[in-house]
């Protein structure tokens, strides 16, 4: 029996075939139309496209694979964006994506109404312009004509669910990430829904992520090229996911990815809640647990700019390998990765970015370096957080492209003080979601056993304690600075 995970991401959908090994046995992706900006700081997508581009990469992995045999099919998806349906399923407008940031107003009204500490108490977060209730709020108030059709609204790999078995269902994880989910508790936060007259019935059945919602339809299978009556588990949003494809399952076990944004991903087996609201509290994709997650939000982000801006034509390689030839510490030369503002722990949209502490001794190579050990710094600022917390962390695995880097890797390890892993094969969310897949078919018997069966550690990168010691020197600065630069960041980024 073989199983397909989907992952419905923002630049593009992927499809991958595993079986009950984990072996890849076929995988596919299909970009995304671009996502529309009608105005500075809004992201929008047509939900229909992800329906075209996900129909799409089903047909390609069925190439080299039977329809039959796939025992089950299972979701992971881009968070916090919001589809408006009407009566008859009919998209109503474009679907408001996790980085629009129009929302600011509604936020602010949100933590008027309900409270700081209060709403952190409902839904375990701060109101933030990515989530999906200022979304909904921002709607209502602008497009009341709009609003006024709304029958049903779905998170963007559940509106794939409902086109592909026609069940309106999501997952407590992804529903985790709307500010209207009781995490605690795992259900919808009846308080929540009152407060800001959201009728329930609006919203989906909530699943755990390894239970089955529905089966594929015939309609769909006509599409996809699937067969009609093909199991479909509920899934989970990408960072819950994409960490069930790492391992990170138990209490203790951590990752630290470096995409364009960098997450840290902790794994509790109770609520752990930050009442300062720096980092997330969402449901787990494995019952009975739940994650805290940190955000950096440029961190490969950051190589990339400066590789653009300051690389004078070098390859990603050639830049880290001359940064290697450089000391730890880059010799005083810091970087703050604050370039899209910042999440963890500033939840602070004005911050900017800055390199501190230059020197005309100072090369492109030390700058190269200073922007890794930087993007390191504000991720170990969310494990800082975490033993604040109690949180436990035993191991810390790592992801993205910051882990393909040899460099990258060793920094990683000697910033945060301790051994790091790497696994055989990263393959993401849609890994993620195709082994979801076969704990809801029954192929184990839990997420802990599909995990211990299918992934496997390549690497262990110990922490040089040289490094380590200059490091920690660098990173007391760097905690300083946010504090120190917080003033001219608000003048600089007043508008005119």
């Amino acid at each position: 029996m073989k199983f397909l995970g989907i992952d419905v991401g923002t630049g593009g959908s992927r499809a991958v075939v595993i079986d009950e090994n984990g072996k890849i046995c076929a995988s596919a992706t299909v970009e995304h139309q671009a996502f529309a900006s009608p105005a500075i700081g809004w992201a929008e997508q047509a939900p229909d496209d992800w329906w075209r581009a996900v129909t799409a990469a089903i047909r390609q992995v069925l190439q080299t694979l039977r329809a039959e045999e796939i025992g089950a099919v299972s979701f992971s998806g881009q968070m916090h964006g919001s589809v408006f349906l009407d009566e008859a399923d009919k998209v109503l407008r474009p679907a408001l994506l996790w980085c629009d940031q129009r929302t600011e107003k509604q936020c602010t009204e949100i933590t008027a109404k309900i409270g700081s500490e209060r709403l952190i108490e409902l839904v375990s977060n701060p109101a933030i312009t990515g989530f999906t209730l200022p979304k909904l709020l921002w709607v209502r108030e602008n497009e009341p004509e709009i609003w006024a059709k709304v029958k049903s609204i779905l998170l963007p790999k559940d509106y794939v669910r409902l086109k592909l078995s026609g069940d309106r269902a999501s997952d407590v994880a992804d529903s985790s990430g709307t500010l209207l989910f009781d995490v605690q508790n795992r259900r919808w936060s009846g308080e929540m829904l009152s407060a800001f007259e959201i009728d329930k019935s609006f919203l989906p059945r909530v699943f755990e992520s390894i239970e089955i919602t529905g089966k594929v339809s015939a309609a769909a299978a006509n599409e996809t090229g699937l067969r009609a009556g093909t199991l479909v588990g509920a899934g989970a949003g990408d960072n819950a996911a994409g960490a069930i494809g790492m391992g990170i399952v138990k209490p203790g076990t951590v990752s630290a990815t470096i995409g364009t944004s960098g997450v840290v991903f902790a794994v509790t087996d109770a609520p752990k809640i930050d009442l300062k609201g720096r980092i997330h509290t969402l449901c787990h994709a494995i019952p009975d647990r739940w994650h805290n997650t940190g955000v950096t939000l440029a961190a490969g982000l950051s190589l990339k700019w400066f590789r653009e801006n300051f690389g004078a034509g070098k390859s990603y390689d050639e830049l880290v390998d001359e940064a290697a030839k450089v000391s730890a510490g880059a010799d005083g030369a810091i970087w703050l990765p604050y370039l899209m503002g910042e999440r963890t722990p500033h939840l602070d949209a004005m911050a900017r970015a800055a390199f501190v502490g230059l020197t005309a001794s100072h090369t492109k190579a030390h700058l190269t370096r200073a922007v890794l050990e930087g993007v390191a710094f504000s991720l170990r600022d969310s494990f800082e957080i975490f033993k604040e917390l109690g949180a436990e962390i035993s191991s810390i695995r790592l992801g993205g492209g910051g882990a393909k880097s040899a460099l990258w890797r060793q920094i990683q390890a000697d910033v945060y003080a301790s051994t790091v892993e790497t696994i055989e094969a990263e393959e993401g969310a849609a890994f993620g979601a195709a082994l979801l897949a076969g704990v809801g078919a029954g192929a184990w018997s839990s997420v802990d056993e599909a995990c211990a069966k299918t992934i496997r550690v390549a690497e262990r990168i110990a922490p040089k304690i040289e490094s380590v010691e200059k490091l920690n020197r660098n990173y007391e600065a760097y905690q300083l600075l946010y504090a120190a630069l917080h003033p001219a960041m608000k003048i600089i980024g007043e508008k005119d």
